[in-house]
């Protein structure tokens, strides 16, 4: 099936490549691309066909049925498992070193393989905890 490239498309991939260490919510989009006048009707489409394209992942955080999307087809993204504040909703990489020591002590101790495009982590990060 081929893929349309439509401004409202191109918009929302551009602001989610200048932003791929955040997750976003639909509104949270909309408002930040207000002045491109895409709809949030527009957004939804385009994330979900993103997100089927695997170029986008729907999350969502502790104690909250609210939807967010993290863009993951970013090229300093596919090597690293994401660690997500729940208290401001930052995502940070896990330092490279720090993710293959994490995946390779899961495998050698469970035989089970980590999918580090699909792994977040959550919990607090430095700024937060002060």
């Amino acid at each position: 099936m081929s893929v349309y490239t439509t401004k409202q498309r191109t918009v929302l991939l551009d602001f989610l490549q200048n932003n791929p260490d955040e997750v976003f919510s639909a509104d949270r989009i909309a408002e930040s691309l207000r002045s491109e006048d895409i709809s949030l009707s527009a957004i939804y489409r385009n994330l979900a066909a993103l997100e089927s394209e695997g170029k986008v992942q729907r999350v969502t955080k502790g104690g909250s049925r609210k939807v967010y999307y993290r863009f993951k087809a970013a090229d300093e993204c596919k090597e690293h498992i994401h660690l997500s504040c729940s208290k401001c909703g930052k995502t940070y990489h896990m330092p490279l070193p720090a993710t293959n020591t994490l995946i390779d002590d899961v495998k050698k101790n469970t035989d089970f393989e980590i999918d580090r495009t699909e792994t977040v982590l959550y919990g607090v990060c430095k700024a937060c905890k002060k």
